[in-house]
C-alpha cells in the first residue's frame, strides 16, 4: 500500500518536479515475451464481414479483407446481406495463406486510446494492462507521462512494434521536465529538455503548466522540431496559462477539459474558489471543478463561438476523457461497474479506495449536491465537445484508465457511450475512437481506418455495435431470448494488430486468470469502502 501512496503522489506533485525519482518506485513489470495471436501470414483473408469505416460511410457487407503481412491489399465487396455469395468473386487464398471465417460479423479499424497511461504500482505488470486493452480492441495507446520512465516506455514500444510482446502500438509522451537535474526555470532550458527529449526518441510531451514564457518557448520548439504535445492544465497554472494560449503556441492536444473553461471566462480571471479551497485537498479540487463550466461563456455566446472557432482553426485536438470523470457524477455506478470482480486487481482495488493521500480518490464527504454539480458540468462540457466535432474540429477517444474506478480496456466502449450521450453518432464515434486518434498521433497514413496500404489493425464482433454500444464490453451486453433465456452477447472476438489474430476473450481469460491468483494469495476479497466483514473485528 506504500508503494501505491507513493506512486499518486508523484502523480499529483509530478509537475511541481518531483519526477522521475518518485515514478521510478512505482514502474511495473514489463510484458513477457509473447505467447498469443496467430499470424501475419504471406496471406490472410477475412472472409464475409460487414465493414464498419472510419470515414463516417454507412456499413458494407458482406466483404473479404486481404492482408498480405500486416499491410491490406484488398477490399472486396463479394455480395449482398441476405443471399448466398457467389464464390466466384471471392479474392483467393494463396498456398501458406490463411482464412479466418467471420461471416455475419463486423469489422471496425484498431481503437486508438490517446490518453492510456501503462501504469504505476497500483497495476501490477504491464501484462495485465497490455491485455485488458488489446481485449477491447485497443490497437494503438499514448502513453502520456511515461510514468514508468521513458527508456522503460520506449523499450516496451520497441517490442511491441517488432510485435515480441502481447500489446497496443504504443507512442511515448514525456513528462515535462522528466529527468532533469532540477526545475526548468529559464526559457533556455526548456529549448534545451526540449531538443534532448527528442534526442532521447520520445514522440513528444505531456505537459502540466508552467510559467507562460517557459510554457510557451517549449510547446514553440517542440513544434519545430515535428512532434506532437498534450497538456493537462494544472489548476496551480491555469490563470495564467488556458487552452488557448497553449493552442496559439502550438499544442496539439487538450487533455481532459482543464484550462478550457478557463480561456471561456467573460466576467472573471479565476475559477471562483471558495476561500478554504486548497488544490492539495481533493475533495475540493475535483469537487469544485465540478462548478467549473457553469462560470464560462454561455453555449453558443459570441465568447463561446470565438474561442472554439479559433482552436478549430489551429486544428487543436480534444481528448475530453468523459470517462475518468463519471464517477464524479454517479460514484456508485463507477464503483458498482460489473467487471471490477472478475477483472480489477486487488492493489488497483486499493488504489481506488477513499483516501486523503492518494490522487483521484477524493471521496471524502461525497453526495447528492457534488454529484449533481457534477451532472450539469457534463451537460456543458458535452454541449461544447459535440458543436467542436459539428463544426469540424477533432476529437478522440482517451480513458485516462486506472484512477477514479476507470478500468483499463473496459473504460473504453464506456468513453464511446459518453461521446454517443454527447450527440455523436455512433459512426462519429468510431471515427474519433480510430481515424481522429491516428491523426492526432501523426499516424494517419498508417492506421485509423480499413484503407488499403495501411496496417492491418482490426476489431472484429460478432454484434453490430452501431446498433449498441455496450457489445464491445468486455462482459458483453444482456438480451433476452425468444425463450427468454437471459444471455450475455458480443464481447470483441478477435482484435488484429499488424496482421496477427488474438482471441480476444482468451486474452479477457489471461487477466481473469492473474486476478484470482493475487487475490488467492493475498486471501482478498473486494469490498465496497466502509464495509467490512464482522471476522475483521475479531
Amino acid at each position: 500500500m506504500k508503494n501505491v501512496l507513493i506512486m499518486m503522489t508523484a502523480c499529483c506533485l509530478s509537475f511541481f518536479g518531483i519526477n522521475s525519482r518518485l515514478h521510478a518506485q512505482g514502474r511495473v513489470a514489463g510484458a513477457p515475451e509473447r505467447e498469443e495471436g496467430e499470424g501475419p501470414w504471406k496471406q490472410l483473408i477475412i472472409r464475409g464481414v460487414t465493414l464498419i469505416n472510419s470515414t463516417l460511410s454507412p456499413p458494407m457487407g458482406p466483404v473479404d479483407i486481404v492482408v498480405e503481412g500486416n499491410r491490406i491489399v484488398n477490399v472486396a465487396t463479394v455480395g449482398a446481406p441476405g443471399v448466398p455469395i457467389n464464390e466466384a468473386r471471392r479474392p483467393k487464398l494463396v498456398e501458406g495463406g490463411k482464412e479466418l471465417d467471420a461471416t455475419g460479423m463486423y469489422l471496425l479499424p484498431g481503437f486508438v486510446d490517446t490518453h492510456a497511461h501503462i501504469g504505476g504500482s497500483q497495476a501490477a505488470s504491464a501484462e495485465y494492462v497490455f491485455k485488458l486493452w488489446m481485449a477491447h480492441g485497443v490497437t494503438t495507446i499514448a502513453d502520456p507521462g511515461c510514468g514508468n520512465g521513458l527508456e522503460w516506455v520506449l523499450e516496451q514500444r520497441q517490442q511491441s512494434a517488432a510485435n515480441t510482446i502481447t500489446a497496443p502500438r504504443i507512442k511515448a509522451y514525456a513528462r515535462f521536465g522528466q529527468g532533469s537535474d532540477g526545475p526548468i526555470s529559464t526559457e533556455e532550458q526548456a529549448v534545451s529538455w526540449v531538443r534532448s527529449n527528442k534526442e532521447r526518441g520520445a514522440d513528444g510531451i505531456k505537459f502540466f503548466g508552467a510559467e507562460p514564457r517557459i510554457m510557451d518557448a517549449a510547446i514553440k520548439e517542440n513544434k519545430r522540431l515535428g512532434l506532437r504535445s498534450k497538456t493537462h492544465h494544472a489548476q496551480v497554472y491555469v490563470g495564467r496559462w488556458n487552452a488557448l494560449h497553449s493552442a496559439r503556441a502550438g499544442l496539439t492536444s487538450l487533455e481532459h477539459w482543464y484550462g478550457l473553461p478557463e480561456a471561456l471566462f467573460t466576467d472573471r480571471t479565476i475559477q471562483d474558489y471558495s476561500l478554504s479551497y486548497n488544490y492539495q485537498d481533493e475533495q475540493d479540487r475535483f469537487g469544485e471543478a465540478g462548478q467549473l463550466w457553469e462560470q464560462a461563456a454561455e453555449p453558443y455566446s459570441e465568447r463561446w463561438n470565438k474561442v472554439m472557432d479559433e482552436l478549430i482553426t489551429l486544428d487543436f485536438t480534444l481528448s475530453p476523457t468523459l470517462v475518468i470523470y463519471e464517477a464524479s457524477r454517479d460514484l456508485m455506478r463507477a464503483r458498482r461497474s460489473e467487471w471490477h470482480e472478475e477483472y480489477t486487481l486487488p492493489s488497483l482495488w486499493e488504489f481506488y479506495k477513499p483516501n486523503r493521500v492518494s490522487h483521484g480518490s477524493y471521496w471524502f464527504n461525497w453526495g447528492t449536491e457534488q454529484e449533481l454539480q457534477w451532472k450539469r458540468n457534463y451537460q456543458l462540457w458535452m454541449k461544447f465537445v459535440n458543436e467542436y466535432k459539428n463544426r469540424g474540429g477533432r476529437v478522440t477517444v482517451g480513458t485516462d484508465a486506472g484512477f477514479i474506478y476507470a478500468l483499463y480496456g473496459f473504460a473504453y466502449p464506456r468513453e464511446m457511450e459518453l461521446l454517443r450521450e454527447a450527440g455523436f453518432h455512433p459512426l462519429e464515434v468510431i471515427k474519433a475512437a480510430t481515424l481522429n486518434g491516428a491523426e492526432s498521433l501523426g499516424m494517419a497514413d498508417e492506421i485509423g481506418s480499413v484503407e488499403i496500404g495501411k496496417l492491418a489493425d482490426f476489431v472484429i464482433v460478432d454484434q453490430n455495435p452501431l446498433e449498441n454500444l455496450q457489445v464491445l464490453y468486455g462482459t458483453g451486453a444482456i438480451r433476452v431470448t425468444e425463450d427468454n433465456d437471459v444471455v450475455r452477447v458480443g464481447g470483441v472476438k478477435y482484435t488484429v494488430k499488424d496482421g496477427i489474430v488474438y482471441d480476444a476473450k482468451k486474452l479477457l481469460e489471461d487477466v481473469k486468470a492473474m486476478v484470482q491468483e493475487e487475490k488467492a494469495k493475498e486471501k482478498y476479497e473486494i469490498l465496497q469502502p466502509g464495509i467490512y466483514h464482522h471476522s475483521m473485528f475479531k
